[in-house]
């Protein structure tokens, strides 16, 4: 496989050609197909009772992006489902409204701090230590990989997503899709903690199950997709017009990937990651974005909520959320609303299997 893990381009050495492997691809593309279902992250407990004093903090990447929102309005949800006192602070990825946020809720009481959503907390290591030395605990939601990446020791826990099945997920996808000979440019902001689970899982899974494929990795920072993410694309396809497929990390980047894809004239397709709703919108009206992988992100404010309970009740601690990973695709994108939503789709089943465990159903 012809593959590159660079800023830019560069093209390595061609393995022997081989056949792909179709019947994992397959297998993978129809299990998260079906219908979420909920599984339990631990034993039932009295929320209620346990977090009656107790009070918790959240701090998002940025409320500018609508999935941090979404996953924020996920706790909210929970805390007035259980009765506690829960803070939503207002951040624009900037790193010193997360430092305010962590004083904040220090001066003011707050039991527990989560960081949530792709928040680099190795960015504020003195201000978690010293939140940690006042008897605040600090976590962090949907930030690192469940498998593959370390809760640091600076921080009392973290409730972690599946990212590398995620990008499992998008590589099969293709592999189907393309029967096989894929020709992909992938994109990441590489400063955002998931995206190296995310980037390795796709760019590995390419190469262990299509050992004929191509692919093309290009960091594009956050802060730049609206300048360089549309001109990284273009001149990729018009240097290479036999690209297939274009999986940005995240799938907000389709913003600025489709009118590359329109303007080189290519007939690639997009896959990608969230289930941002204008993403998923564009399944429904477009043909160039093709599918997104989406979890529904009520079910991951649920979920860390219940992790963080679950820490300051005395419970065991719970590493992964139970977020069932989702494909959107021609096939069910009604489903997901008109115009589409971050929760329709994924049926509520979470909701119930919640209120059950905290003891109130």
């Amino acid at each position: 496989m012809k593959h590159l893990l660079v800023t830019g381009f560069a093209i390595a050495a061609m393995t022997t050609p081989a056949f792909a492997d179709m019947d994992d691809a397959k297998a993978l593309v129809a299990k998260y197909s079906q219908a979420p279902t909920f599984a339990a992250p631990g034993p039932a407990f009295d929320a209620k009772t346990c977090m009656a004093d107790k009070k918790m903090f959240i701090i998002p990447l940025t409320n500018a992006n609508p999935f941090n929102a979404a996953i924020s309005r996920g706790f909210v949800e929970a805390a007035d489902i259980v009765g506690f006192e829960l803070r939503d602070w207002e951040t624009q990825m900037d790193p010193a409204g997360w430092i305010q946020g962590i004083s904040t809720a220090v001066a003011e009481g707050f039991d527990l701090i989560d960081l949530q959503g792709g928040l680099p907390p190795e960015f504020l290591v003195p201000q978690i230590t010293e939140a940690r030395a006042a008897g605040v605990k600090v976590t962090a939601t949907h930030n690192w990989d469940a498998t593959t990446q370390q809760t640091p020791d600076f921080m009392d826990g973290a409730a972690n997503t599946d990212y590398v099945t995620v990008g499992e997920v998008m590589a099969a996808w293709a592999i189907v899709q393309a029967g096989g000979k894929v020709n992909a440019l992938v994109l990441g902001p590489d400063e955002i903690t998931p995206t190296a689970p995310l980037r390795d899982a796709i760019l590995n899974y390419l190469a262990d199950n299509c050992p004929d494929c191509t692919t093309r990795y290009i960091n594009v920072p956050v802060t730049d997709w609206a300048t360089q993410g549309q001109p990284a694309v273009q001149n990729a396809l018009l240097a290479d017009p036999s690209i297939n497929y274009v999986l940005p990390v995240y799938d907000s980047m389709s913003q600025f990937v489709v009118p590359a894809i329109q303007i080189a004239g290519s007939n690639a397709k997009v896959v990608s990651y969230n289930g941002t709703p204008f993403v998923l919108d564009m399944i429904r009206t477009g043909d160039i974005v093709e599918m997104a992988v989406g979890e529904s992100l009520g079910w991951v404010g649920m979920a860390g909520t219940d992790a963080n309970m679950r820490l300051l009740c005395g419970l065991d601690p719970v590493g992964r959320l139970n977020t069932p990973a989702f494909i959107f695709s021609d096939a069910n994108i009604e489903t997901a609303g008109n115009p589409a939503t971050f929760n329709d789709g994924y049926g509520d089943v979470h909701i119930a299997g919640f209120k059950a465990l905290w003891g109130l159903e």
